[in-house]
Parts: structure tokens; C-alpha cells; sequence
């Protein structure tokens, strides 16, 4: 087979790639922090209670912010594995770019309403269908590069590639089930926003590398 022939020798280099995705990564989660206004004060309202009643606005930055780094970390980690980007693993990492941005967005609304008993449930889903839509390009971009084996490094093992499945896997169903938990209890999506990021910190066992 001549140079012209050769499958995977249009694929573009990732180090492009990776380098946009660590610069949306970075303003992402930085604009989060944007989000939390400096209190007004009220008549008679000391600095402590303003600061205080803030707190859905404390709880949106952490979740989101971890849920950015994890996911961050997680994308640094599958491009270790990643040897060669087609077009679709392109396209497919674009699309999650523009999710990740995105996300200062929810995380306002949703601080601004988690107080709102009539309003709570409407930005839950926002908050919950943003991750959701965010885990669902991460997921089949994964499922792309381990169908098409020639964008793969070739030292990496199949027992690898097969644990790293299991773990990105569950991460969609567990974002697409904040979604019907809502409607019965808003605050059950609430813990599962951050116990997510959490059991996403866990390190993955690269022992079969």
C-alpha cells in the first residue's frame, strides 16, 4: 500500500485538537466564577447574611467546576489512547466543546432558582439536559475511536480500551436519569449532579496498559 493509500494518513494530528479543547476547557471554568455577583446589601442586611444567601450561587460553581475538571481530566486521558483524529472524532469533539461551554449558562440559572419552589424543577432540567447533551458526544466519540482500531495507539491493550468503556459508559444514563428524577424530586438530581463528578475522580486502573 503507497503513503497515498494508507488509510490514516489524512488523520490529522491531535495536538490541535487537544490544544482548543484544553483553551475551552480553561475559559469554561473560569466564566463560572464570573456567575457570582457581589451581594447587595438590604437595609439593616449585614455582609455575613449576604454572603450566606449566595450559597446556591457556591453550590453551582463547585458542581460545575468539578464536573468541567473531570471532565477535562477524563478527555486528557482518552487522548493519551487516541493516536490519529478522523473527521467524526473531530466533529464529535467540537460538539462536546460547545456543550462545555455552554455550562456557565445552567449553572446561573440554576443558582438563581434553586430557591424557587415553582421554578426549581425548570432549572434542574436545563442544568440536567446541558450534562446530559455534554456526556452524549463524549460517549459516542469514545464509541467511534474504539470501533475504527487505526485511530488507536497500537501500545495500547484491548484490556485497556475495555475498562476505559466501562467507565465512560454510565456517565450519559446517569445524566439522562436526572432528567425523569426531576419530576418526582428535583433535589434527587441535585445530589446526582454532584456525586457524579465524584465517582469521576476515582482514578482509572491503567494496570493493563
Amino acid at each position: 500500500m503507497s503513503h497515498l493509500d494508507d488509510p490514516t494518513a489524512h488523520h490529522a494530528d491531535t495536538q490541535r485538537l487537544e490544544a482548543l479543547s484544553d483553551g475551552v476547557f480553561a475559559i469554561a471554568i473560569t466564566l463560572l466564577v464570573i456567575e457570582i455577583g457581589v451581594p447587595h446589601l438590604d437595609a439593616g442586611q449585614g455582609l455575613g447574611d449576604a454572603l450566606r444567601h449566595l450559597w446556591p450561587s457556591y453550590f453551582g460553581y463547585a458542581v460545575s467546576f468539578l464536573t468541567i475538571g473531570v471532565l477535562w481530566l477524563n478527555h486528557h486521558q482518552m487522548f493519551k489512547d487516541i493516536a490519529r483524529a478522523d473527521h467524526m472524532v473531530t466533529v464529535l469533539n467540537l460538539l462536546l466543546l460547545m456543550c462545555v461551554s455552554f455550562i456557565p449558562f445552567p449553572t446561573a440559572v440554576l443558582a438563581d432558582f434553586l430557591r424557587d419552589d415553582d421554578q426549581r424543577l425548570g432549572a434542574v432540567l436545563v442544568y440536567g439536559a446541558t450534562f446530559t447533551s455534554m456526556a452524549l458526544p463524549f460517549t459516542v466519540l469514545w464509541l467511534w475511536v474504539i470501533r475504527h482500531p487505526r485511530l488507536i495507539d497500537e501500545h495500547v491493550s484491548s484490556a485497556r480500551l475495555r475498562s476505559r468503556t466501562i467507565r465512560y459508559l454510565p456517565g450519559v444514563v446517569m445524566y439522562g436519569l436526572t432528567l425523569p428524577l426531576a419530576y418526582l424530586n428535583p433535589w434527587v438530581s441535585i445530589v446526582l449532579f454532584a456525586a457524579i463528578p465524584v465517582f469521576y475522580l476515582l482514578p482509572l486502573n491503567d494496570a493493563s496498559a
